[in-house]
């Protein structure tokens, strides 16, 4: 990928994240540009997605990805957004090679993204996926996919519906395939790196410690705040919009939570759908940190502090590299 360090910031939809895209991979690491949402105008989303890459790309002249959601039909069949903002990624960096040397990586996630693997290798891009268990990994790379994204259940956004969690996952997935797995759920810090390397992955992604960073300038203050304020116990998992999904205890999740059990009787699918999507935009853009879903990880109840990026990466990555000096120089010599 052309990367320093093997730190990944997640995709962290339904908003802007270009700045912090940028901030990431000049520090090193990859940094991910979200997907902004389902707007009913698709070709409006479509151009704003435009602008939010461009915008990465004008701000470092590193590497960057890009995440799309494959989301499906109750028929399986996949829905226009993912197809457009797929399309629209694929058709800049053919118009556009600078670009292209440095929109290097897609992922996806959510549904299984079959249909399109090809059409991504014959981009030249290189196609993460992110599972929640080890028979969807195997999936994957079985169709081609270049680098798994294990995802534990205790990550923020979208968690798997498995529900497994990372120390678990993590090795069952590096044994179960060749190709290169990244652990995303509950890391930090250096030690997180470390640990996942150690059950065998190649570097570590992470959304809730970036989006309390001092370069997530795009989103309202009240977000990260109440981030920081989290304790362990004040988050939950409700039904999302592609499946589970991991947030803090407050009005919105309470009224998903009651949903699921029945409390408001039937809802209409679609509409739920665009009010769980805007509820999130509007917990990032205006700081509705109660009336909206504040999607973030168990690990925030461990962040107490904002970071600087381009001191954060590296300091990550030589505190890993330290831990597993010190620990392999701890060993008794094997004879």
């Amino acid at each position: 990928m052309g990367i320093e360090h093997p730190i990944v910031q997640e995709g962290l939809g339904p908003f802007r994240t270009p700045k912090l895209a940028a901030a990431v991979s000049a520090a090193g690491g990859l940094g991910t540009v979200s997907m902004p949402g389902m707007p009913l105008d698709l070709d409006a989303g479509a151009r704003t997605f435009r602008q939010h890459i461009d915008e990465c790309a004008s701000l470092t002249d590193r590497p960057f990805a890009v995440n799309i959601p494959v989301g499906v039909d109750t028929n399986g069949d996949v829905l226009p957004f993912t197809d457009v903002y797929i399309r629209t990624v694929l058709a800049a960096r053919a118009a556009d090679s600078g670009l292209a040397g440095q929109l290097r990586v897609l992922t996806t996630s959510a549904g299984f993204p079959g249909r399109y693997v090809q059409l991504i290798k014959d981009a030249g891009m290189v196609h993460q996926h992110k599972v929640g268990s080890t028979r969807q990994a195997v999936k994957s790379a079985e169709a081609g996919i270049d680098v798994v994204i294990a995802a534990g259940f205790e990550m923020g956004g979208h968690a798997p519906s498995k529900a497994v969690h990372t120390f678990v996952l993590v090795p069952s997935i590096t044994e179960a395939v060749d190709v290169p797995v990244l652990l995303t759920g509950g890391a930090r810090d250096g030690r997180g790196l470390a640990a996942a390397l150690s059950m065998g992955a190649e570097g570590v992604a992470m959304g809730t410690r970036f989006i309390t960073t001092h370069q997530n300038s795009d989103w309202h203050p009240a977000y990260l705040q109440a981030l920081l304020d989290a304790q362990e116990g004040d988050d939950v998992a409700f039904d999302g919009v592609y499946g589970p999904c991991r947030g803090l205890r407050n009005a919105a999740s309470r009224q998903l939570l009651g949903q699921q059990h029945g409390a408001d009787g039937e809802v209409d699918a679609v509409e739920l759908t665009r009010w769980k999507i805007e509820s999130m935009q509007r917990a990032q853009t205006d700081g509705d940190v109660e009336d909206g879903l504040v999607l973030t990880g168990q690990v925030a109840s461990a962040i107490h502090d904002l970071v600087d990026v381009a001191e954060f990466v590296p300091a990550m990555a030589e505190q890993a590299a330290a831990i597993i000096h010190r620990l392999a120089a701890s060993l008794p010599t094997i004879r």
